[in-house]
């Protein structure tokens, strides 16, 4: 489990508007950090053309490398530490000019 590596995350249960199910999540943890089995991911939404205009979301099409099945929405406010045991099975793996428009819009949420 690393940074970039795109994985199927059961993110239930959830409380009031968290995002909830069995969906693909980005591993953003550093590699190198950390004591417990935890991770922070980034999970996928649904793509819709507004998520264009949004800074916070990241458009990624399906290919080969990244596992997915239809283009996809990094969703930046939905970032969470979640166990390893919630990583149910790796699909693939983001592109480095993808990952680093995921950092770009994770410091646009988190404010650094």
């Amino acid at each position: 489990m690393n940074t970039k590596d795109i994985y199927l995350v059961d993110l239930n249960p959830t409380v009031g508007a968290e995002m909830q199910k069995i969906r693909p999540c980005i591993v953003v943890s550093n590699n190198d950090i950390g004591i417990l089995p935890l991770k922070i991911v980034v999970p996928f939404i649904s793509y819709k053309d507004i998520h264009k205009a949004k800074s916070w979301l990241v458009v990624v099409k399906p290919d080969e490398i990244n596992g997915l099945s239809k283009t996809s929405t990094a969703d930046t406010l939905n970032i969470r530490s979640v166990s390893n045991e919630r990583l149910l099975k790796k699909i693939g793996i983001i592109d480095e000019p993808t990952y680093q428009a995921l950092v770009k819009a994770m410091r646009v949420v988190l404010d650094i």
